[in-house]
């Protein structure tokens, strides 16, 4: 009886939560002890201004003689020339309209925010795995219509270009499609980065919609036929809505592979999130707060399009169930 009771009060979400809870807070209290004890002097200050930062602009007289503004515009103008100044209103004075400034003399400054080495890598990461998910899209359709194909030529070469890419690792690709395809064809490093990941996922994303396709029951396009509807109709608008739906959370999977795998083409110098941190890390010497924060990044990612994915899922079980 204590048996049962012991374990229906652990099967209690509420209980379950807290050890979960307190389970992650040792381990990461035992990593702060790990990190202490190696003396590493932290600097989480410094982290913010990976993400945006304030500069200045200073305007300094570039000759002696008196500040003065004509038509709104801002001089000075000295005993035997003038010299306009390239500042507005927006701009901080030091000096009032009619005082004398002296060469090298700040006269206005101004400060505006401008966004982090983070923030940037971010944005090209975004773009590198957006046109890479587009291209891995297309290239999966096509492969899985090639291996599902009549024609036999067309189901080995989707067979062969499988086998090749899936059997090839990721990494080897990128430095293939950058020392070789890129050259051969003048291509930008980053049109190489996108070209490498859709293509390698592409080749997955074709055996997962190859076989949610062939799941579907061949009655259904048999019933098509018979009610006068062409292959073409009967795939687009019944057999592939319903290959989508089953194959969507392993999709939704693979998209988050391709974009924490997009880190790869840091390899040839592309400055995404992960070149942004080993740059980071050269220049500040701050390992833990920069890998950290760029992990951090990451899961922020991955995390809104599982979320997402699952909305997505949730609809279509709604409107017709998966």
């Amino acid at each position: 009886m204590s048996y049962k009771k012991n374990q229906s009060l652990f099967k209690n979400k509420n209980l379950g939560h807290l050890i979960a809870l307190a389970f992650y807070t040792v381990i990461i209290f035992a990593f702060y002890i790990a990190a202490t004890n190696m003396n590493y002097v932290w600097k989480w200050n410094s982290v913010p201004k990976y993400f945006a930062y304030t500069e200045t602009i200073n305007v300094s007289a570039p000759i002696d003689g008196k500040l003065v503004e004509e038509n709104g515009k801002y001089l000075v103008i000295g005993k035997d020339e003038r010299k306009t100044l390239s500042i507005d209103n927006t701009y901080k004075f030091d000096y009032s309209v009619g005082e004398d400034v002296y060469e090298g003399d700040n006269i206005a400054s101004k400060e505006f925010t401008k966004t982090g080495p983070i923030l940037n890598g971010l944005w090209v990461t975004l773009k590198i795995s957006f046109f890479a998910a587009i291209l891995t899209l297309f290239v999966g359709v096509l492969i899985a219509f090639m291996k599902i194909s009549s024609f036999q030529f067309l189901r080995d070469i989707a067979s062969v270009y499988t086998t090749i890419i899936r059997g090839t690792p990721l990494l080897v690709q990128i430095f293939l499609f950058y020392f070789i395809v890129a050259n051969i064809f003048e291509l930008e490093r980053i049109i190489a980065g996108i070209l490498s990941l859709g293509i390698f996922f592409g080749a997955y994303m074709g055996e997962i919609l190859r076989g949610a396709i062939q799941s579907i029951d061949k009655g259904q396009m048999e019933a098509a036929s018979s009610l006068g509807i062409s292959r073409y109709q009967a795939m687009r608008y019944i057999i592939l809505p319903q290959a989508f739906k089953r194959a969507l959370p392993t999709l939704i999977g693979e998209m988050i592979s391709l974009v924490k795998d997009s880190s790869l083409v840091s390899v040839i110098s592309i400055t995404d999130l992960t070149k942004v941190g080993k740059e980071i890390v050269a220049n500040t010497f701050s390992p833990f707060e920069t890998w950290i924060v760029i992990a951090l990044v990451y899961l922020a990612i991955t995390s809104l399009l599982t979320y997402l994915g699952h909305r997505l899922e949730n609809n279509l079980k709604n409107k017709g169930g998966i």
